[in-house]
């Protein structure tokens, strides 16, 4: 009797998370953007990220961090689980570029603290569905953006 209730409890929190995954853009208002970039958006954003100003650095780069995870999430609903390790990295990689640009005299850092909190949020949920391989990856990609967010959140708070 004991087993088929967590059965069904797992069920139903892997059913929630399913639908909270495949809800409307329109309920996040922390996401500037509706639409989820391909490969080559991705590497567009990227590459602009790499040569704007300065002060524009930190909040593009954290809105390619936001695309990437979408991008993982959809690999961990399809179970690609290789494919979301590697994006976790990549994204893993940026929030050290965010964390440096946070140095900077940044602009739009209210916008990137909301868009990071938003994306740290996805990157939890995705801790519920995904396998064992994958969460030591998503466990520590997931470490350092709720360091940059504490970060972002104490310079939106001096500006």
């Amino acid at each position: 009797m004991g087993y088929a209730i967590r059965i069904t409890v797992r069920l139903g929190l892997l059913l929630a998370m399913v639908l909270c995954l495949a809800a409307p853009r329109s309920i996040y208002a922390t996401s500037p953007e509706g639409n989820i970039l391909d490969e080559g958006g991705l590497t567009q954003l990227e590459a602009r990220a790499q040569t704007s100003q300065p002060r524009e650095q930190c909040f593009l780069y954290a809105e390619l961090v936001h695309q990437l995870t979408e991008m993982a999430g959809r690999q961990l609903a399809n179970g690609e689980g290789d494919h979301a390790s590697l994006t976790l990295r990549r994204i893993d990689t940026l929030v050290q570029k965010i964390h440096m640009s946070l140095a900077r005299d940044t602009k739009k850092l209210k916008n990137a603290e909301l868009l990071i909190h938003y994306t740290t949020r996805r990157l939890a949920d995705m801790m519920h569905i995904a396998s064992n391989d994958d969460r030591p990856v998503l466990e520590a990609t997931l470490k350092s953006l709720n360091t940059v967010q504490n970060e972002l959140l104490t310079q939106v708070f001096v500006h």
